[in-house]
């Protein structure tokens, strides 16, 4: 049975930083893509960035330059690296894994993101 935990979601400070961690277990998870998709309230999920078991990146337009996704296939983990953070970045933000070109099979429970003065 594959499980995605997330962690290291909190209330930040426009401008400040954060690390999301997500640990898989129950998969090979080397295979898989791996992504970081987020919900506002009142909002529909959406992509944040993704990560193919070959390393290839991409981003949403709204975080790109400010956000680094990155996986550790020897901890079974993936990362988050958000900077410069905004008041819109606001969401719960979920790990997902999944086929290449697919949306995600498996999703974490999710993790607040609060960025706020």
């Amino acid at each position: 049975q594959v499980q995605l935990v997330e962690s290291g979601g909190g209330l930040v400070q426009p401008g400040g930083s954060l690390r999301l961690s997500c640990a898989a277990s129950g998969s090979i998870f080397s295979i898989y893509t791996m992504g970081w998709y987020r919900q506002a309230p009142g909002k529909q999920r959406e992509l944040v960035a993704a990560i193919t078991s070959g390393g290839r990146t991409n981003y949403a337009d709204s975080v790109k330059g400010r956000f680094t996704i990155s996986r550790d296939n020897a901890k079974d983990s993936v990362y988050l690296q958000m900077n410069s953070l905004k008041p819109e970045d606001t969401a719960v933000y979920y790990c997902g894994q999944g086929q290449l070109g697919d949306p995600p099979r498996y999703w974490g429970q999710g993790t607040q993101v609060t960025v706020s003065s």
